[in-house]
């Protein structure tokens, strides 16, 4: 058992931590560089981060209120650590909803910037199980060998112990690991809600790029999660 480096919490491995399968969903999503600006414009990076957080808030609201009840999440940079955000704002408002941490290994966070780790430390604290899929603390990613596979474990652990997926994936990066996770989801037959920055432009072209008006069309989303679960134009 390894305690984080962030947080101080202590870690199960996937063999100690039982997950409720039927009742997980997957995350899984770009880093925060992965995100595409709305029209290529620099300049409208925020507001495009913002309309995709909206989303992701959007799929795990639905995913919810569905019956998916524990979320289990990567807890990297950028969609993990806005999900986690999400969830534990949802936490407050009384909803019965898990967050399962799932770090590939203690020092994964090493070169996180300091609002990330930050972020980072509060997921955990907010977390239900906080999970590492590796147990050697001095192990370290690396391109070669066993440290070459700690981001593939991780994400293979995520997808096989949920039912259904949500995705933040741009259609030019199957290859990523979102694209490997979510590859993994619908090798098993799982579902996933997928979009990407494209799926996010199309909401600001509507909204005209006024931040205030995401939300309206946001909400007209379709329900993927209810009944049988239909894949999204994000991934085909």
């Amino acid at each position: 058992m390894l305690r984080s480096l962030n947080s101080g919490i202590w870690t199960a491995s996937p063999e100690e931590f039982i997950p409720r399968t039927d009742r997980t969903v997957c995350i899984t999503g770009h880093r925060t560089k992965g995100v595409i600006p709305f029209r290529g414009d620099p300049a409208l990076f925020r507001q495009t981060v913002c309309c995709v957080r909206m989303m992701l808030g959007r799929y795990i609201d639905l995913a919810y209120k569905a019956g998916y009840t524990d979320f289990m999440d990567g807890l990297a940079s950028g969609t993990d650590l806005w999900v986690a955000k999400h969830i534990l704002l949802r936490k407050r408002d009384g909803w019965d909803i898990r967050l399962i941490g799932v770090m590939p290994y203690l020092r994964h966070a090493e070169y996180f910037s300091r609002q990330d780790k930050a972020a980072l430390t509060e997921a955990e604290l907010s977390c239900d199980a906080l999970i590492c899929t590796n147990s050697d603390p001095d192990i370290i990613y690396s391109h070669t060998g066993e440290g070459s596979a700690l981001y593939r474990n991780r994400n293979y652990y995520m997808a096989d112990s949920s039912s259904v997926g949500i995705a933040f994936l741009n259609s030019d990066s199957r290859r990523s690991g979102t694209g490997q996770t979510v590859a993994r989801l619908l090798s098993q037959g799982k579902d996933a809600a997928v979009f990407g920055s494209e799926e996010a432009h199309l909401i600001m072209e509507k909204a005209d790029c006024d931040t205030t008006a995401f939300s309206r069309y946001i909400a007209e989303i379709p329900d993927p999660f209810s009944g049988a679960a239909k894949m999204l134009p994000g991934f085909t």
